[in-house]
């Protein structure tokens, strides 16, 4: 794999046409086991020159803008606005209303959503592990946005699927407790499957979660939500199955016009 092109995903997804996104999978750099091989994070113990070709080789291969905004990411709710001048921010979301600056999240398990109106004039990605969708970061995100509900187009991305997905009951209450109305927490109930094997113990569907929010907040063309992470080891990675891990990349921006 160390000297294949990258590969990536291309939401299928009605947006604009000068609006661009990928998703990166594993495949196509040159980290070496158990980075093997486009891993694009810095903070996961890869060598960190490795790191910097399988970005590089990213960019090239997929005409990125220079320079995207890369996060330190915290499973937080801080919505920052991207720029092309190198500088690592601190939050779990970015957006930008700037042809050429590339608005990039990373994941490996936790999902994440991409974003843009419908003119395709604002461009956001998203990272919501659990905590940070539970925490609000999708809906202070797009209030922060300012982009009507109806005109809001989302993707959602490769994510850990419902049946690899073993959670607490504080996970459950944490999202009943932060739903916006009762139809919101009769689909957070939805999301929940009781374990057969373990009490107290639930399967949780972060895709539907983030779905339902989405409803609550009057956003209904949410596309995607059709890649599990943890169960496809050749395309992606996963910190639930493998522990030390890389990270894919989602990434989206707007070409010149």
């Amino acid at each position: 794999m160390e000297n294949s092109r990258p590969q990536w995903i291309a939401p299928d997804w009605p947006a604009a046409a000068h609006v661009r996104a990928l998703i990166s999978t594993r495949s196509g750099g040159a980290s070496e086991p158990p980075f093997d091989s486009l891993n694009l994070a810095q903070h996961v113990e890869d060598d960190a020159d490795q790191v910097a070709i399988n970005r590089s080789r990213l960019a090239e291969a997929a005409a990125m803008p220079d320079h995207p905004q890369w996060l330190q990411q915290v499973h937080g709710t801080k919505l920052v606005e991207a720029d092309n001048d190198g500088v690592v921010r601190t939050a779990d979301a970015c957006w930008s209303d700037q042809p050429g600056v590339a608005c990039t999240v990373m994941t490996a398990d936790c999902l994440p959503l991409l974003v843009c109106d419908r003119e395709g004039t604002r461009v956001a990605a998203i990272h919501a592990g659990w905590r940070g969708l539970a925490a609000g970061i999708v809906r202070d995100s797009l209030e922060q946005l300012q982009i009507a509900p109806q005109d809001t187009l989302v993707y959602l991305g490769p994510a850990i699927s419902q049946k690899h997905f073993e959670v607490g009951i504080d996970v459950l209450e944490a999202f009943f407790d932060s739903a916006i109305d009762e139809n919101h927490g009769a689909a957070v109930s939805a999301a929940f499957r009781p374990s057969l094997q373990k009490p107290m113990k639930y399967q949780a569907d972060l895709c539907a979660l983030a779905r339902a929010e989405l409803a609550a907040l009057g956003v209904t063309e949410v596309y995607g939500g059709d890649y599990c992470t943890f169960e496809d080891s050749d395309r992606f990675y996963s910190y639930r199955r493998d522990g030390r891990t890389g990270r894919m990349a989602s990434i989206i921006w707007l070409d010149p016009i």
